[in-house]
């Protein structure tokens, strides 16, 4: 089953459940699909989609951080539910170890000896850890190696 279908079918069953979080989630992870194949015209392909959902949850942990700051611990909540979601729909998450191991790995294979090499140290990595990691993560390790 494609992603699009899986996430077609969780809707139908969010509406029956009357879950109302999973199927706004849901409905928004859709919209911005059908958007982007609007946009290009192509039917995208599931690894098209995870990139979708991964730039979703980056947006969604950038509105915490604001939402923390308005003390809206409703928004909060919700936010992180949104996320919990969308989770469910990317490959499993990588931890800071096994990230770790692949930036290690990484700075020998392009030789990076100084913060000066970051850039190029990223540029490996992210395709390497795409849709299992976030960027800010993985820059955060970068820099700790690196330094």
């Amino acid at each position: 089953m494609s992603l699009k279908e899986k996430l077609m079918e969780d809707l139908k069953a969010s509406m029956k459940n009357k879950d109302t979080v999973r199927k706004n989630t849901i409905t928004m992870v859709r919209a911005a699909i059908k958007q982007t194949e609007v946009d290009h015209r192509v039917e995208l392909e599931d690894e098209q989609i995870i990139e979708i959902i991964s730039k979703q949850l980056k947006e969604k942990k950038n509105a915490i951080e604001d939402f923390k700051k308005g003390d809206r611990q409703d928004l909060v909540d919700l936010t992180e539910k949104e996320m919990d979601i969308l989770l469910e729909y990317l490959p499993r998450q990588l931890t800071e170890e096994e990230i770790k191991k692949i930036v290690a790995t990484t700075i020998d294979e392009v030789d990076a000896k100084s913060m000066k090499d970051i850039g190029m140290v990223m540029k490996s990595v992210m395709p390497k850890v795409k849709g299992r990691a976030d960027g800010n993560t993985v820059n955060k390790i970068v820099r700790e190696i690196l330094k």
